[in-house]
């Protein structure tokens, strides 16, 4: 398996560093770092502070994505999943949880709120053409296939 060192730094002195949670785990947890418990009622929803900011490579992107245990159990997930986050990007990660639950979702510091994904990424480079190529699909879009 391939690593690559990703370079972090503590923005709020109680910070937890995010973690891997398996051996062959794709995501690291990423931790709330709030300075007291956050109020998320249902329907609400609210960037969370993780107290950490990292130093992603050129060539790669963090993935923020939800966690499953919290979308299954207590219908909080992510906005904007996944978010991403650039390698030219060194500010404070934001969390923005939704709770789509029936019941008001408590957020503690050290609560474990989303995952981390690190993954390859390619820019590319647009070519303005007056026709694309046809496929056997072409246009057909939402549902095309059947649901």
């Amino acid at each position: 398996m391939k690593t690559i060192t990703i370079k972090i730094k503590r923005m709020r002195s109680q910070a937890l560093l995010p973690a891997y949670m398996s051996r062959h785990a794709a995501g690291m947890d990423l931790y709330a770092c709030p300075d007291s418990i956050m109020v998320l009622e249902p329907g609400s929803r609210a960037v969370i502070p993780t107290g950490i900011a990292v130093a992603i490579p050129p060539g790669y992107e963090g993935q923020v994505r939800p966690r499953s245990g919290l979308a299954l159990h207590r219908g909080v997930t992510l906005v904007n999943a996944p978010g991403t986050i650039d390698a030219d990007y060194r500010g404070e990660i934001g969390i923005i949880l939704i709770n789509h639950g029936s019941e008001t979702f408590m957020v503690s510091p050290g609560d474990r709120i989303a995952q981390l994904v690190i993954a390859p990424v390619r820019q590319a480079v647009l070519e303005l053409v007056e026709n694309l190529d046809e496929t056997g699909r072409n246009d057909g879009g939402f549902g095309h296939t059947g649901c």
